[in-house]
């Protein structure tokens, strides 16, 4: 058995000054367009059913990542197991993700949801090293710790107020059970989603990829977009959310993804994960800045150990003279 080796991953596979930051850059981008959008996108699910939006997003993501499909000049070939991480890509990140955090939360509370996604980079990092065989150095360690214990401090301090969760489930287990389930299985996907990316960019660029996992999303989900559209009255769909229904789907199929699998071209996957705290950080910055949410001291300080963790993660290993 193959025992996990803790040594700096920047002295396993240094990475140029140049390159480090701009990808660490695009992966904080990439999470913190994620936040923003689910954020924003609040509206979107109150008027569209939540299958015909996603097909929706596939749709007009597809659609702007057009000339993405073609093949670039001086790429490999795409093999059959290129072909099958692709799906797979699609399948676990866009499609599996989506089904089980929407039924998971549904099941139970957001305080225990919240708690449950906060050990996604922990288990990106477990993944990393089963199937990537990634060093995970003592900094990243500590950056994976601190971004799980601040965010698992934050959504502790969210509080449900007026909602019941009802604990009648199947086959005698709670709903709260199975959705904390589902939740971790969402997270799973998540976490499965960076190792496989990080895998894809050792043979296609980040806009091949972000195009083709977005066609395997549509056709996907084109069986419920096309069934939940049957009944849906486009009509009473106002401008303001057709807009932001554009903006929706360029962040969530083209930018996000595209900047994702830009850092993950450089950066270890076990260390990219760390970046997942931005998520939170942005979605609840939009939260205070447009929305008239306020923050408790406990979770600034949870934040800033959050924060703290991708500083950890990202801050090049001091090197000794005798090196």
């Amino acid at each position: 058995m193959i025992q996990p080796t803790f040594e700096p991953a920047e002295l396993v596979n240094p990475i140029p000054p140049m390159n480090r930051w701009w990808a660490y850059a695009s992966l904080a981008l990439s999470m913190s367009l994620v936040g923003s959008y689910v954020a924003l996108s609040k509206p979107l699910v109150l008027v569209f059913p939540i299958f015909l939006l996603a097909w929706l997003r596939f749709g007009i993501g597809g659609l702007a990542m057009l000339r993405w499909l073609k093949k670039p000049p001086g790429e490999p070939p795409i093999t059959p197991h290129t072909r099958w991480l692709l799906f797979l890509e699609s399948f676990l990140g866009n499609f599996l993700f989506s089904i089980c955090m929407l039924f998971g939360v549904s099941m139970t509370t957001a305080v225990a949801a919240g708690v449950v996604m906060s050990s996604i980079p922990a288990v990106v990092a477990v993944l990393s090293w089963m199937f990537l065989r990634e060093r995970i150095g003592w900094r990243s360690a500590a950056g994976i710790a601190c971004a799980a214990l601040g965010i698992g401090l934050f959504s502790l301090q969210k509080v449900d107020s007026g909602v019941a969760v009802d604990s009648s489930g199947p086959f005698g287990i709670s709903r709260a059970l199975l959705g904390n389930l589902l939740v971790f299985a969402a997270v799973v996907c998540e976490a499965s989603y960076v190792v496989i990316g990080k895998r894809l960019t050792e043979g296609l660029g980040p806009k091949r990829i972000s195009a083709i996992i977005n066609l395997w999303g549509f056709a996907l989900v084109t069986p419920f977009g096309l069934w939940a559209a049957w009944s849906f009255d486009f009509g009473t769909v106002s401008l303001p959310i057709w807009t932001l229904l554009v903006f929706y789907a360029l962040a969530a199929s083209v930018w996000t993804v595209w900047l994702w699998m830009t850092g993950l071209k450089t950066v270890p996957a076990s260390q990219a994960g760390v970046f997942t705290v931005m998520l939170p950080v942005s979605a609840a910055a939009i939260g205070v800045l447009f929305m008239g949410e306020t923050l408790t001291p406990l979770q600034v300080v949870a934040f800033g150990i959050a924060l703290l963790g991708l500083v950890l993660a990202t801050l090049p290993q001091r090197r000794t003279a005798q090196d």
